[in-house]
């Protein structure tokens, strides 16, 4: 495996202008354009950052929560669509390899909303269409969950990368599924979570499974988590105090980069807007592989196996195609 050269990486923690995806995008080719002019050839945004995060799903109740849905899929993109040819021209423009999370329409029903990461090449072709797996708890109100054919590493101009989406780099299995295909940089897309238990601290959660990920595969892993700027807490809260205060509750998104020995490359972000940059060498993840590499040496594959439906599953399958076929084979 050749080892990929040195280069620096942008993790972008921003909040989207809410339910538009125009001005979304908009904002996106200008913090990519930034990125690029600060060095960096690799830019990774939030976790459904086009058009921003249904946040209703924790403060209200589903009946409430439809009308909200409704604004959602009107507000989501096309795959393809002209908010992808746009975020393609911008990594084009810069040559940079673009990482970012958008709410997807299905093709087949009006019901249909993907959690999706779009992996973008520095030549601006779309590399990669990654549909979160299964939505998180209340998430489910909101998105169908996708399949294994987009569990995929992408060769890029950077090096082999990988992304999941938020909760899903909790799933051991789908992360050892990019690593066993030789990732090296990983994307990690989060949304900021003020709405969790008390108990639960956010900005360390996302600090905790970034260090697994890179300490367990002995790889970089670059974070970029939204924020909720007051526009968005107006109107979710909607007027009630409890909810705007709950929504401004600290501790709630972290970005950063993290290195092979699972430590922060560079300090992270938390809370505040901004782009956090660091130098990616992948040449540091050889010598830590020696000791522990888990997708050569030090597994037991003769014990140990992992098989993945990469199959794209769709509502129907029509076998008429199929009797033809064999039919003319026949003749």
């Amino acid at each position: 495996m050749q080892i990929p050269d040195r280069f620096t990486a942008a993790a972008v923690q921003a909040s989207p202008v809410y339910l538009d995806p125009d001005a979304t995008v908009d904002k996106a080719v200008s913090l990519i354009e930034e990125a690029a002019r600060n060095g960096a050839t690799l830019v990774v945004f939030p976790e459904v950052f086009v058009p921003g995060y249904p946040y209703w799903n924790w403060t209200m109740n589903p009946v409430q929560g439809s009308p909200w849905f409704e604004r959602l899929y009107r507000a989501s993109i096309d795959i393809p669509g002209p908010h992808v040819d746009t975020l393609c021209a911008a990594a084009r423009q810069h040559g940079v390899v673009l990482v970012i999370g958008v709410n997807e329409r299905g093709r087949h029903s009006l019901g249909v909303l993907y959690n999706t990461i779009l992996i973008i090449g520095a030549d601006g072709q779309l590399q990669g269409v990654h549909r979160k797996l299964v939505p998180t708890w209340a998430e489910k109100l909101t998105w169908t969950g996708g399949d294994g054919s987009s569990l995929r590493v992408h060769q890029t101009a950077i090096g082999p990368l990988g992304a999941l989406a938020c909760g899903e780099n909790t799933n051991t299995l789908a992360r050892f599924a990019l690593l066993a295909q030789g990732e090296l940089i990983h994307a990690a897309c989060y949304i900021a979570l003020p709405v969790a238990p008390e108990d639960y601290d956010m900005a360390d959660a996302i600090a905790l499974r970034t260090a697994a990920h890179c300490f367990e595969g002995k790889v970089y892993s670059v974070v970029a988590c939204s924020t909720i700027s007051p526009q968005i807490a107006d109107e979710i809260a909607g007027g009630d105090p409890e909810v705007r205060r709950m929504l401004a509750r600290p501790r709630s998104a972290l970005s950063g980069i993290f290195g092979p020995d699972g430590r922060p490359v560079t300090k992270p972000l938390i809370d505040d807007e901004g782009i956090v940059y660091a130098e990616i060498d992948p040449g540091k993840c050889i010598q830590p592989k020696q000791m522990h590499d888990i997708i050569g040496h030090y597994n037991r594959f003769d014990v140990f196996q992992l098989r993945v439906d990469d199959r794209p599953r769709n509502p129907v399958e029509f076998a008429a195609a199929e009797i033809i076929t064999t039919t003319e084979e026949e003749a």
